[in-house]
């Protein structure tokens, strides 16, 4: 098959409806995984096609001071300090910093209009609420933009940045080998808002990837501190992230106006497993010495290291 046809052949697929994607039909599934070698080849070739006005999304787009902190500490973790020290923390287990770069969003958002312009099948993600313009990420999903250049950028915020940072802020070492995420988008019309959860996730980053000047109202997020009862509620700043544990219960009011669009990524342990019981659990066994390792335990050095283990094929949803 030429390269032309794997493209072709990719946009002509018939996708499943999304109230068969919503009732999970066995024939859901069947259709991304028996697509699956087609849909990676043909993202591949849309990557090659479009070499020459596509952007190659890599850390220069994430926010320069971030950019220092993290570059510093990978080199010596005891730096690690400047990177805590750009989190505020808004509430137990929950903070915010600027993630993105704002002057870069723009080609950054043009890259996904470029994606979802590709009219190659993406799966939205129907396992929770937002169900019609987000995007799995993460290759152990159906249907994930399986784009070489954006999953090297992807495993870089997972790896590079995310997990370290987890680590330092919300002691998650031990639960945090496997990755997760998807795009989401709010509406006035339609997927307004989220009604009170938690995740299923050790960590949760959600990035908000709105410009500059691209306002919307509404959209607050609350965060619920089951310790004292008390709610705190966060509007997110273009390229703002939030992080926080996976057991913060937290919700999204209705979007009034405009847009929200933020991309959501998780970390968790093999076999999806997360920690219990609140902060004081988050920690892992050494199976070697039968004890718990907790976050206290470890080294800086610890923190700034991937895990060795292989990805499994677990997934949220």
């Amino acid at each position: 098959m030429t390269n032309k046809n794997i493209l072709e052949e990719a946009r002509a697929l018939t996708l499943p409806t999304r109230e068969a994607s919503l009732n999970r039909e066995a024939s859901v599934s069947h259709f991304w995984n028996s697509n699956r070698d087609l849909l990676e080849e043909a993202w591949a070739e849309w990557e090659i096609e479009n070499k020459d006005n596509l952007l190659v999304p890599d850390e220069t787009l994430l926010d320069p001071r971030l950019q220092k902190a993290i570059k510093d500490a990978w080199e010596n973790p005891e730096k690690e300090s400047s990177v805590a020290d750009l989190w505020e923390e808004i509430s137990p287990g929950v903070y915010v910093a600027q993630f993105f770069n704002p002057e870069r969003l723009a080609d950054f958002r043009k890259y996904l209009e470029a994606v979802v312009n590709s009219q190659i099948p993406k799966r939205a993600p129907y396992g929770i609420q937002l169900n019609r313009y987000g995007i799995m990420l993460d290759p152990r999903s159906e249907g994930y933009l399986a784009a070489p250049n954006f999953q090297a950028f992807y495993n870089d915020i997972m790896d590079r940045y995310m997990r370290p940072i987890a680590r330092l802020l919300l002691g998650t070492y031990g639960y945090d080998n496997q990755t997760f995420g998807f795009s989401i988008q709010y509406n006035p019309d339609k997927d307004k808002d989220l009604n009170g959860h938690t995740d299923a996730s050790a960590a949760t980053l959600n990035i908000n990837i709105n410009l500059p000047g691209e306002a919307f109202t509404g959209s607050q997020v609350d965060f619920y501190d089951k310790t004292t009862g008390k709610t705190v509620q966060t509007t997110f700043e273009s390229g703002q992230a939030i992080i926080h544990r996976g057991d913060v219960a937290h919700a999204t009011h209705p979007i009034i106006s405009g847009q929200r669009s933020n991309l959501v990524v998780w970390l968790y342990g093999d076999r999806m497993q997360i920690p219990r019981g609140g902060a004081s659990s988050y920690g892992s066994v050494d199976n070697s010495e039968s004890k718990v390792v907790t976050s206290d335990s470890i080294s800086a050095r610890e923190r700034w290291t991937v895990p060795k283990s292989p990805k499994d094929t677990f997934a949220p949803f």
